[in-house]
């Protein structure tokens, strides 16, 4: 059996897909990599409009697996919207990286009052905006090479990045410190893999199923309900993170104004991923997030 596997050519995507090809070869499965431009790696959404940015990323491949012209697809598993396309779904979840954020500095030791951080997240703007209120945000794109080129010419003191980006990349930056969940709440499903598959293909299916961690893939599920609950289908100033266990699923949730004002959060404990994220939503939603996310959408200027 050789499998085509569909996969950004950013780095970072081909050293992911190259992360499950290695995995499915351990199991004596042949793979063949198939590289592809998305919307988002050509700059479409790069306006700084919240509408309309998950899938960017993933579109193309996600039509070329419907078409048939490969077996699979590879994504990072936060890139995904919330409800699978017609015709293909979630496969496997492999188990999960590092899902936190980290803040990687050029200098060493805490930065000072002033200091500029780079980021194009709006969930990191907040959240950043909130817990470090000294640091001067600005938007910084670009994929993770390109960014910390920009941290070493001086654009920026700092960046806020993903750890599982820098450890699959080999990255070791000299100055990293990882940021905790009291800080820093990160992308719903960041760190994790999602490798996508045709619904009716049972074929691949049995295959990949060899990848699946079961603590991973509820992890995934609970926090995507709640971004499906709160009308997900944007970048928005939303993190989520779950943990599952033999007793269930614990998630944690939050929802802030890009300049760190209103900043809600919501835990939620359930015996499975729906019910957690059922639970963290609706609490969101009583204490007022619906009309944060809605003003994110909107923009300053109400667009």
């Amino acid at each position: 059996m050789n499998l085509r596997i569909g996969t950004r050519r950013s780095r970072l995507a081909l050293v992911q897909a190259g992360e499950v090809a290695g995995r499915l070869a351990a199991i004596g499965v042949q793979t063949e990599l198939v590289p592809m431009a998305t919307a988002g790696d050509r700059g479409a959404g790069s306006s700084g409009s919240t509408a309309g940015m998950k899938g960017l990323f993933v579109a193309e491949i996600v039509q070329a697996l419907q078409r048939g012209d490969v077996d699979l697809a590879v994504h990072s598993a936060k890139d995904l919207p919330s409800v699978d396309p017609p015709g293909v779904g979630v496969g496997a979840i492999p188990e999960r990286a590092d899902p936190l954020d980290v803040l990687v500095t050029r200098q060493p030791g805490a930065l000072e009052g002033g200091s500029v951080v780079g980021t194009s997240s709006l969930r990191r703007r907040a959240q950043l905006a909130r817990s470090r209120p000294e640091l001067a945000v600005v938007e910084l794109r670009g994929n993770v090479d390109s960014r910390l080129a920009k941290l070493a010419a001086g654009e920026v003191d700092g960046l806020v990045l993903a750890a599982a980006g820098l450890g699959r990349l080999g990255i070791e930056s000299a100055h990293v410190t990882p940021l905790s969940l009291d800080e820093m709440v990160p992308a719903p499903g960041q760190g994790a893999l999602a490798v996508q598959i045709r619904s009716d293909d049972r074929r691949v299916r049995e295959v990949v199923e060899a990848l699946e961690d079961a603590s991973s893939r509820r992890a995934f599920e609970a926090e995507r309900a709640v971004v499906a609950r709160l009308g997900g289908g944007c970048a928005l100033p939303l993190g989520a993170y779950a943990r599952a266990g033999d007793g269930g699923v614990w998630l944690v949730v939050v929802v802030a104004r890009s300049d760190g004002t209103d900043l809600i959060r919501a835990e939620a404990e359930a015996p499975d991923p729906e019910e957690a994220g059922r639970v963290a939503s609706e609490t969101l939603v009583a204490r007022g997030a619906a009309e944060i996310l809605a003003s994110a959408v909107r923009g300053p200027r109400g667009e």
